[in-house]
């Protein structure tokens, strides 16, 4: 039944990595619409962004990001939730930091209403991602992984914005099937083919996983409970080793993890 729907190409973009590879946010993200006509573009709200002192939001990097995904006639996943792309994968403020964490989510709900409501009629806004693969322990800083805590969120988001799907992303390249709650509107699934293993042998790894594989997890997740799993993550960049900076390491260790012909 998908074989003939069209594929979607699209791309994450995130202004504070931009100023990390030392280029401009804005034009970066204007030639990225220019020259590469994302369908999609997956934005992502960091909490110690918007809210920097309690109660008090500022949308204003995250505005121009989206009027220029709209002048581009494309459209956003907006990453919500305390864990959100890009180490170190959960984005809180300093000022909740060392907060106990009945009060820490408490904050959060109403950071996450505020950029619900402040975007949820944006002509831009196509879906949600909620928590970026939220069970992945293994990556990240994280305080916690309580299910019930996503569930909460879960139904908060489609309490205040019933109109926009919303996406969980599974753990990457994880095997099975997720058959608890909460039950998103899409899953999403990341693939990396090739990355840095710095748990166990502090070497280069390849998933084994064919392509056929991700197919049959769509396939499965589809006959259980109806709902769709798309790619929402692919790696298109090098998983650099332990000492190496992606910004100054050499191409030739870049291209061990990823080059244009493995792209």
């Amino acid at each position: 039944t998908q074989r003939d729907v069209p594929m979607k190409v699209g791309v994450t973009f995130i202004s504070k990595y931009a100023k990390t590879l030392n280029v401009d946010p804005e034009e970066t993200l204007e030639a990225i619409l220019t020259d590469l006509k994302p369908s999609q573009v997956r934005l992502v709200s960091y909490w110690n962004e918007i809210e920097t002192s309690p109660g008090v939001y500022d949308f204003s990097n995250l505005d121009w990001q989206f009027e220029k995904v709209a002048k581009h006639n494309s459209k956003v996943s907006l990453a919500i939730g305390l864990r959100q792309p890009r180490w170190p994968e959960c984005h809180p403020p300093t000022w909740q930091i060392n907060a106990p964490k009945e009060v820490r989510y408490q904050e959060l709900l109403k950071v996450m209403s505020a950029t619900i409501n402040h975007y949820k009629n944006h002509p831009a806004l196509e879906s949600y991602q909620l928590e970026n693969e939220f069970f992945l322990s293994v990556f990240g800083e994280c305080p916690d992984f309580d299910r019930q805590r996503l569930i909460n969120e879960f139904n908060a988001v489609k309490a205040l914005d019933p109109n926009h799907p919303v996406i969980i992303s599974r753990s990457n390249n994880a095997i099975g099937f997720p058959i608890n709650q909460p039950k998103p509107d899409i899953y999403g699934v990341s693939v990396y083919k090739r990355v840095w293993d710095r748990n166990l042998t502090k070497r280069y790894f390849e998933y084994p996983f064919p392509a056929w594989f991700y197919g049959f997890l769509a396939g499965g997740s589809k006959i259980i409970d109806g709902r769709d799993l798309i790619i929402h993550e692919l790696q298109a960049e090098s998983w650099t080793p332990d000492g190496y900076n992606i910004v100054t390491a050499p191409t030739e260790e870049l291209y061990k993890s990823m080059n244009p012909e493995r792209l």
